[in-house]
């Protein structure tokens, strides 16, 4: 009996929508995908991409970031700033063997809690579809791979 992929997804919540989104979505017992982890940001644009390329060496195998609508930030314009980063960002992680389509930027507002849900739970069978990242495993075997340097004494 083969054993079914579960992924594990990190979803960066806008706090002021999308978070509030998914509070609604569990106070409201609307389920979804049980394999994403949530952490809260202030506002989607203050999400580092450090933050997602971290989240993929750390096991996790497809990233969420889910903000206000656009023109509705409460920081003004830093959704669109999110949306710059994350098309900069998806095509800065293919080199490096992540397929693009493991990230994704959903808009969701605070009344939105159901529809946040399905997209999270799409998500996670979108990903499901792609397999495990492993990109933990991979990028150590390349560096195991790579020869030792050797350094020169330098006379002092």
């Amino acid at each position: 009996m083969e054993e079914r992929f579960e992924p594990m997804v990190i979803g960066f919540t806008c706090n002021w929508c999308s978070y509030r989104a998914a509070d609604m979505a569990g106070t409201g017992r609307v389920k979804y995908a049980p394999n994403i982890r949530l952490v809260r940001l202030m506002c989607s644009g203050r999400l580092d991409p450090t933050f997602v390329l971290k989240a993929f060496s750390s096991g996790a195998d497809g990233v969420l970031i889910t903000g206000c609508h656009p023109g509705e930030c409460h920081y003004i314009e830093q959704n669109y700033k999110a949306l710059r980063r994350i098309k900069l960002l998806k095509r800065v992680v293919e080199p490096l063997g992540i397929h693009p389509g493991r990230i994704k930027l959903v808009w969701a507002s605070a009344a939105e809690g159901v529809y946040l849900a399905n997209e999270i739970t799409k998500f996670v069978e979108e990903i499901r579809e792609l397999g495990p990242l492993n990109w933990q495993a991979r990028t150590q075997i390349a560096e195991s791979a790579r020869p030792a340097r050797q350094f020169e004494e330098v006379p002092a």
